[in-house]
């Protein structure tokens, strides 16, 4: 006969299977909720996809003597492939763009992500939409010696973020019918970052723009298309990297 379980032993089962339907649950409604992106974003093919990352690069970008690194860090719950089409633009000026893919979409859960494509001998310039920006820019805080600039793309750092003591070229773009960027701690935030940062505002532009893929909960309309927001984000990155040289 098998042996009656005890009432703690029932209890701490109960406990186990709680937590089991919870954790899968909460899986469940990241990826019902998870932002996928558009047909266009998704007829883009990177030149190499891996688990960790999609590459878009160029042969003018291979032939580069000092190459460019772009390391991107997605915004929460945002399908790493939203933002192919600025990164192919971008590759075909002649810099690499790595779209990192982050576990359950969210920058929180991997922050270090950026170190499986890092290369010290190469320039490295981190890239962040939204919250995936607050942790690309902490890891620029933890790694001043190896990140040569940040781009911001409706995102700011927090404290633990700042790049005020790293030296470095920041660009911070913004579009001026987003209501998901929190505008007040965005303006705070520009304590943390170097006075010679450069600001840009995309007229017209909302926070889903910045990648490519359906509208999200809480974000204002935007009075441009998708189209031409990806167009003016790729046009004054390029800009940016030109003039930072």
């Amino acid at each position: 006969m098998l042996k009656k379980w005890r009432w703690w032993q029932k209890t701490l089962l109960g406990i186990f299977v709680a937590f089991i339907l919870v954790i899968a649950g909460g899986v469940f409604y990241l990826k019902v909720n998870t932002y996928t992106p558009t047909s266009t974003a998704s007829a883009i093919k990177p030149v190499k996809v891996t688990k960790d990352y999609e590459l878009f690069t160029s042969q003018e970008a291979d032939k580069t003597k000092e190459k460019t690194n772009l390391i991107f860090y997605p915004g929460a719950l945002v399908n790493p492939a939203s933002y192919r089409i600025w990164a192919q633009e971008i590759a075909a000026a002649g810099y690499r763009v790595y779209i990192l893919k982050l576990p359950l979409n969210l920058a929180v859960m991997a922050p270090n992500k950026a170190d499986v494509v890092m290369n010290p001998h190469e320039r490295n310039i981190l890239v962040g939409h939204s919250l995936g920006g607050v942790m690309a820019s902490r890891y620029a805080h933890n790694q001043p010696k190896d990140i040569a600039g940040m781009i911001f793309l409706a995102s700011y750092p927090d404290e633990k973020g700042s790049l005020v003591k790293n030296n470095i070229p920041v660009l911070s773009i913004t579009a001026s019918k987003d209501q998901v960027l929190n505008h007040k701690q965005y303006q705070k935030a520009k304590n943390y970052l170097p006075k010679t940062a450069t600001y840009e505002i995309i007229k017209g532009g909302n926070h889903a723009g910045f990648g490519s893929y359906r509208a999200q909960k809480g974000d204002g309309q935007a009075t441009i298309s998708n189209d031409e927001q990806q167009r003016k984000i790729g046009q004054i990155i390029i800009h940016w990297l030109q003039e930072i040289k």
